[in-house]
C-alpha cells in the first residue's frame, strides 16, 4: 500500500517555509498532493490560476508531489486521492492550537485519515503568505520570503493585476 498524504493550503502565496516543510515530509512517503482548498468564500490575493501554476514550478524537480486543488472538505478530497494522511506545519504554539482544532474536527468526519505535524525550520517562524502579500501590495522585495524558482513571476504579476 503506498504512502500517500495531503498537504492542504491556500498558498497565497507559497513562501519558503511552505517549500521546506513539505520537503521536509518527502521521506516519508510516496506520493504528496500539495493541494490548494478553494474556499469561494475566502478571498484571496492571487487567482487560483497563479497558484497553481507557481506550486508545479517550484516542485517540478520532486516526481513524488503532485499539484492540485479541490472543493470542499479536505478529508473528502483525502478520501478521494486514497490518502490516510493530512500534513501541517507548524511554526508557533498559535499554530499548533489551531491546527489541533481542525484536526479533531477531521478526526471525527474522517477517523482513518491522520493528521501529521511537524516543526518548521526556526528561520522560518516569521514568515507566512500574509507578510509577503503586505510587502507584495506595497511594492516591496519579496525575493526573501518566497521559492527562488518562482520570485520574478510573483513581483511581476502586479503589472497583470
Amino acid at each position: 500500500m503506498d504512502r500517500i498524504a495531503v498537504f492542504p493550503g491556500t498558498f497565497d502565496p507559497i513562501t519558503i517555509g511552505h517549500e521546506a516543510t513539505i520537503r521536509q515530509f518527502l521521506p516519508l512517503f510516496d506520493k504528496i498532493y500539495v493541494a490548494i482548498g478553494n474556499n469561494p468564500e475566502k478571498k484571496t490575493y492571487f487567482p487560483l490560476k497563479k497558484r497553481l501554476e507557481w506550486l508545479k514550478i517550484v516542485f517540478e524537480d520532486e516526481p513524488k508531489i503532485e499539484v492540485d486543488y479541490y472543493n470542499g472538505l479536505t478529508v473528502d478530497f483525502c478520501k478521494q486521492k486514497n490518502a490516510r494522511y493530512i500534513l501541517r506545519g507548524l511554526r508557533t504554539s498559535e499554530d499548533f492550537e489551531y491546527e489541533r482544532r481542525i484536526a479533531q474536527v477531521n478526526r471525527m468526519l474522517s477517523p482513518e485519515v491522520e493528521v501529521l505535524f511537524i516543526l518548521t525550520k526556526p528561520e522560518h517562524t516569521s514568515i507566512n503568505s500574509g507578510v509577503v502579500r503586505e510587502i507584495h501590495r506595497s511594492g516591496g522585495d519579496i525575493s526573501q520570503f518566497v521559492p527562488a524558482k518562482i520570485v520574478h513571476l510573483i513581483q511581476t504579476y502586479k503589472e497583470e493585476k
